[in-house]
């Protein structure tokens, strides 16, 4: 696996990730860039930890304040960033740790995806007429 070309990789990196690191990259804190993109700071934040996205005009605000482009933030797939250059090449047991928290990761966003849905159908539920 050549890691310069997977780094932001849908693979390796969440949308998260890539926001977090274009926005490193255009030397910008979170919150300047919450302020320029007329968002709270939480919402930045959201994004950034993976809990929520960005509706499409925001979304393509930020790739052009950015300077990468919206599919790249996406999927990591078009104009983005480079990866990092770094200092130590990775071992193979430390590859395999990043890779077991990305995937654990993932799956811990996938379960909370699907209570978030549980709860909206318990809400639905409870407001529903009860049969006697």
């Amino acid at each position: 696996m050549d890691d310069v070309q997977d780094w932001y990789s849908a693979e390796a990196a969440t949308f998260g990730d890539r926001v977090a690191g274009a926005r490193e990259q255009a030397g910008m804190t979170q919150k300047q860039l919450a302020k320029r993109l007329g968002v709270r700071l939480a919402t930045l934040r959201s994004w950034e930890d993976d809990l929520s996205e960005p509706r499409a005009n925001r979304l393509s605000m930020m790739a052009g304040l950015l300077n990468v482009s919206m599919m790249w933030l996406i999927n990591g797939e078009g104009e983005g960033l480079d990866a990092p250059i770094e200092e130590e090449p990775l071992t193979s047991d430390m590859r395999e740790l990043l890779t077991e928290v990305r995937d654990m990761r993932s799956d811990m966003l996938a379960r909370a995806e699907q209570l978030g849905r549980l709860e909206k159908k318990l809400r639905a539920a409870m407001q529903a007429p009860v049969d006697v």
